[in-house]
């Protein structure tokens, strides 16, 4: 065969993918649309992916399991669960066409398969949608906010009603809260549509009126003038940091609830997948999704403590600079964080090590931390430092992790990472707040030690772990297959 005919081969070939990815992306909105069905693909979104880059998340998925996961498969199998009658569901396309491939000479065709590995779907009860609002609006609640109104659906999971932000809300300050949701110099331009109501004081999100109030106290506000009740409060303010403090959101009518995305005082502080099922959402009222920090490295060391055993331990985080710090010099009440950010590795503290035995009490005692903030405004790294228990390899402690990042209670928190490549840049986007570095980890000769790294998004990862929080609590969690 000539080089020409070989190319022409390529072509078709390739032409044929895109075709299929093109029904593939129909599937999936009309699943998501029309049943509140998402599709994930080894937990990376599907829902507004274009054509590349889907194509892109399936090399990876063969890649993670190492075995090819083509998209005429992620087709046959998306195709067969258009045809049952689902509940609202989360479901991983990349692990049931795995499971398929392992598992095919069981089953006649895939629809059978899938009816199969889904029967009990059925039994999940019904969802009552809750009412959602954003106290502040700084980097972590415009990003909250872009998630909720891109994953709406039907609407039948967290509904954003309104924003609460202080000072009077003028034509020029509405356009600029629009703007900055629109528009954003890390994550991108804003892939819905956003538009003012001056009128309403509002922002109009992807067709859809979402309130903005102003507020200089949480007990002052009214929901329920808003046709808002029950609803959960996202406080992302940073002014509110304890069971007291947070208590005033629950003074003011229609709110049932209260979530801090901070570490909090007094308060449940939660890590979905870690410790999320010893907190009843029937009982909680106020509750804090913790640090991202904490965030990053609770889901790893959780894994390791339960396969190994942790002794003692060393946290060091290299973390983007942060809002608080000055963008020149100048007097800040913090040491060091007074100096230029855009030009200084800053050293501080952070208290990730000592909260991180909230989630696992078992660490209670064995953990130092520290951070350095770097130049760079998103994207951070911890390196974790343990003496371990027993004995272990770096092949080892890495099968170790890539089961957890495939099976289990912790498939959303920890990303299992292959790439010699990978730089901060990189993981901008990840929803999975955990980025294990399977190329770097470091194991001492006797097996006592190991040195790990752990990347993160420290604003969209750690929103993304907000989001299922707030699913948790206000208990809207849907059926999902991982």
């Amino acid at each position: 065969m000539g080089f020409n005919d070989t190319y022409e081969k390529e072509l078709a070939f390739q032409a044929d993918r895109r075709r299929a990815t093109v029904e593939f992306i129909k599937i999936i909105s009309d699943l998501w649309y029309d049943k509140s069905i998402e599709l994930v693909l080894f937990r990376n979104q599907l829902i507004d992916r274009n054509v590349s880059e889907i194509l892109n998340l399936h090399e990876y998925a063969g890649e993670f399991v190492q075995k090819p996961i083509s998209i005429f498969d992620s087709v046959e199998i998306a195709q067969a669960i258009s045809t049952l009658n689902l509940p609202p569901a989360k479901l991983d396309i990349g692990k049931l066409t795995y499971e398929f491939h392992l598992e095919d000479q069981k089953y006649g065709n895939a629809t059978a398969f899938v009816a199969s590995k889904l029967g009990n779907a059925k039994d999940n009860k019904g969802i009552e949608p809750k009412d959602v609002v954003l106290y502040g609006f700084g980097r972590i609640g415009r990003l909250v906010a872009r998630e909720l109104m891109t994953r709406t659906g039907k609407g039948t999971q967290l509904r954003l009603r309104a924003i609460v932000t202080r000072g009077e809300i003028t034509e020029t300050v509405l356009e600029k809260r629009a703007s900055l949701l629109r528009n954003d110099s890390v994550h991108g331009d804003f892939s819905g549509m956003v538009s003012t109501d001056i009128k309403n004081s509002a922002l109009i999100i992807n067709g859809t009126t979402v309130k903005i109030i102003s507020a200089n106290a949480p007990e002052d506000i009214d929901y329920t003038a808003y046709g808002i009740n029950n609803a959960l409060v996202i406080d992302n303010t940073g002014a509110f940091r304890d069971k007291d403090a947070l208590s005033r959101h629950l003074k003011a009518k229609g709110v049932e609830k209260v979530l801090l995305t901070a570490p909090g005082k007094g308060i449940p502080n939660i890590v979905h997948g870690v410790n999320h099922t010893e907190h009843n959402p029937d009982k909680v009222k106020i509750v804090s999704a913790a640090s991202c920090t904490t965030n990053a490295i609770a889901p790893i060391l959780k894994a390791v403590e339960d396969s190994f055993g942790i002794i003692t331990g060393h946290l060091e985080t290299i973390h983007a600079y942060t809002n608080d710090q000055n963008l020149v010099d100048n007097f800040h009440s913090k040491y060091r964080r007074g100096r230029a950010a855009g030009l200084n590795m800053v050293i501080t503290e952070t208290g990730a090590g000592q909260a991180v035995s909230k989630a696992i009490p078992a660490l209670e005692g064995k953990l130092t931390s520290n951070a350095i903030r770097v130049p760079v405004p998103n994207g951070s790294l911890a390196i974790l430092n343990l003496e371990l228990e027993k004995e272990t390899s770096v092949e080892s402690i890495n099968t170790i992790m890539k089961k957890y990042a495939l099976e289990g209670d912790l498939v959303e928190q920890i990303k299992y990472e292959m790439s010699d490549e990978l730089v901060s840049s990189d993981i901008i986007g990840s929803s999975a707040p955990a980025i294990y570095d399977s190329k770097a980890t470091i194991v001492r000769k006797d097996g006592k030690n190991a040195i790990l790294y752990i990347w993160y998004d420290n604003e969209y990862g750690y929103s993304q772990q907000v989001i299922r929080l707030a699913k948790y609590i206000s208990k809207v969690r849907r059926y999902a297959y991982y």
